[in-house]
């Protein structure tokens, strides 16, 4: 067993914390419980899978690894179409010809069909390649869920129709919390 002042232990608790009093919040930053957050963002994926929209997921660096893993899980638990969109030779030829800025939002534009979803992932929100994503699918008429963390009023926070915030600034503790929640989404799409 381990000492109460283990870093480990220590490290455990503050996630333990920090999952169990995340925020959910709508579109117009209206407070959501978190059963109702979860229950709308499990809804919104369900509405997907049963309209064979496509699930288009996104983050930079340590969050889009977060979403290469759940995009197997989605596909392979969920039976979700899913798809990630940072392929490297797709990333650099985007970037090298729009920005990177727009690294996700030209390939949506040419990918995305009214309905699909979009997870957008960013600990900071602050992200404007995945802002400027979040803008493209909505103009076509598909909707978005984020994850975010750090500042509370952050940009991406106010982007989606569900929005799952956590009130930390340390990278490892977000990234883990939007892992842990993504898998337990995954978790709840067994058909």
């Amino acid at each position: 067993m381990l000492s109460d002042n283990h870093p480990l232990k220590t490290h455990a608790e503050k996630l333990q914390a920090l999952i169990t009093s995340a925020e959910f919040t709508d579109e117009r930053r209206g407070p959501l419980s978190y059963p109702d957050g979860f229950e709308s963002t499990l809804g919104m994926l369900k509405e997907a899978r049963e309209q064979k929209a496509c699930v288009f997921l996104i983050g930079n660096g340590g969050s889009a690894a977060i979403v290469s893993h759940i995009f197997n899980d989605f596909i392979n638990v969920g039976k979700l179409r899913a798809f990630t969109l940072h392929e490297s030779s797709l990333v650099t030829c985007i970037s090298n010809d729009y920005g990177y800025e727009n690294v996700y939002s030209k390939p949506l534009k040419t990918l995305a069909q009214p309905n699909d979803l979009l997870i957008a992932v960013s600990s900071s929100g602050k992200s404007e390649n995945i802002r400027n994503a979040a803008d493209s699918i909505k103009k076509i008429g598909g909707k978005v869920i984020t994850l975010s963390g750090f500042d509370s009023d952050n940009p991406l926070r106010e982007m989606g129709a569900v929005n799952f915030w956590l009130n930390s600034t340390d990278y490892g503790l977000v990234e883990v919390g939007h892992m842990f929640f993504l898998h337990c989404l995954s978790d709840h799409l067994k058909p």
